[in-house]
């Protein structure tokens, strides 16, 4: 019952991105808008390197967690189709864009068999003010063209 919420998950996160234009940065974003999301994602990869699912769903945001329900689906989904932010070799912020008029956070990430892949993690912001991930795609670095 888990893969066809996976597969679906999967499908729907990379449609995000496939169609997306990339827009100008986001110039409306604060400076610490901007820190804030990319500490976020970081410690999202941090969880993930010491296999802290709790730290790591949490992350999330609630549309996500909704989609998984619990922590340890959600782990599961990204330790089969996420290896490159799984346990990356390297991972550095790009900027952030706008794609779909939603704050997306580019990063460069060499994932463990060595192969570099673009991530887009658009960014959503929680009533309270904190931002959560809102979903993840992969792609070749020079499949997307801003």
């Amino acid at each position: 019952m888990a893969i066809p919420r996976i597969l679906a998950l999967l499908c729907l996160m990379a449609g995000l991105a496939c169609p997306a234009i990339a827009q100008d940065r986001d110039s409306a974003l604060s400076a610490g808008d901007r820190a804030a999301i990319r500490e976020t994602i970081q410690a999202q990869v941090d969880a993930f390197r010491r296999d802290d699912d709790e730290t790591a769903f949490g992350l999330a945001s609630p549309g996500i967690q909704g989609l998984f329900g619990n922590p340890a689906v959600f782990m599961e989904m990204v330790r089969q189709g996420y290896r490159p932010v799984y346990r990356p070799r390297a991972f550095t912020f790009g900027p952030i864009v706008i794609l779909n008029g939603v704050p997306t956070q580019t990063a460069n990430v060499t994932g463990p068999d060595g192969r570099a892949v673009r991530a887009l993690y658009p960014m959503t912001r929680l009533p309270d003010g904190h931002w959560r991930i809102d979903g993840c795609s992969l792609e070749a670095p020079d499949e997307h063209q801003a």
